[in-house]
């Protein structure tokens, strides 16, 4: 992962365990917060092992905390920080979480797209402990190398098509696949 604000599963749990009084609130968009009433449905752990356009493998691993409103408001006020704690207890009871993942807040209501954000900012405003949910970006990490889409550490293209391979279903309805992007050929 080459995002360089994101925070780690330990540093989070660390700001958290600091203000265990303070209600805890997520801003998910400028001045809106998730819903008072929110849960805390569930804390994943994913091992990601992708492989780039220019042929390097890549690994990490994130833990997602994900957020759910219901339907009706239940509470004037956020759970305490405490509670969420309380929650990563019972999970890490059960789940060794890696102290260096990087932490996702998983959340979307109905004006809201779910997606995965990362906790920017975590700022203590009055009784209130706010993370401030900053959105994740598709990155190229062959260009952060020096190289470009396509092309490994070296500037070599592994884009080539490779010699002797067989033609794809969508290769024989496509020549331009054919030629360009044929199974095995390292084509991104």
């Amino acid at each position: 992962m080459n995002n360089s604000q994101t925070l780690n599963w330990q540093s989070f749990k660390e700001q958290l365990l600091l203000n265990p009084g303070l209600d805890l609130q997520f801003e998910y968009a400028e001045n809106k917060l998730v819903e008072a009433s929110y849960h805390i449905t569930e804390i994943k752990q994913a091992p990601i092992v992708s492989v780039d356009c220019g042929g390097v493998m890549n690994s990490w691993t994130e833990i997602i905390v994900q957020l759910w409103e219901p339907g009706e408001k239940q509470q004037e006020r956020a759970m305490k920080v405490r509670k969420a704690l309380s929650i990563i207890e019972v999970v890490e009871n059960k789940l060794a979480l890696n102290p260096q993942a990087t932490v996702k807040i998983e959340f979307g209501n109905s004006q809201f797209d779910t997606r995965q954000m990362f906790p920017g900012e975590i700022k203590i405003e009055g009784e209130n402990l706010i993370v401030d949910l900053r959105p994740d970006a598709v990155q190229c990490k062959a260009i952060g190398r020096g190289g470009s889409c396509g092309t490994n550490e070296k500037g070599e293209e592994v884009c080539a098509p490779a010699s002797g391979v067989i033609k794809s279903i969508a290769a024989v309805k496509n020549p331009v696949v054919a030629e360009s992007c044929a199974p095995g050929s390292g084509c991104c």
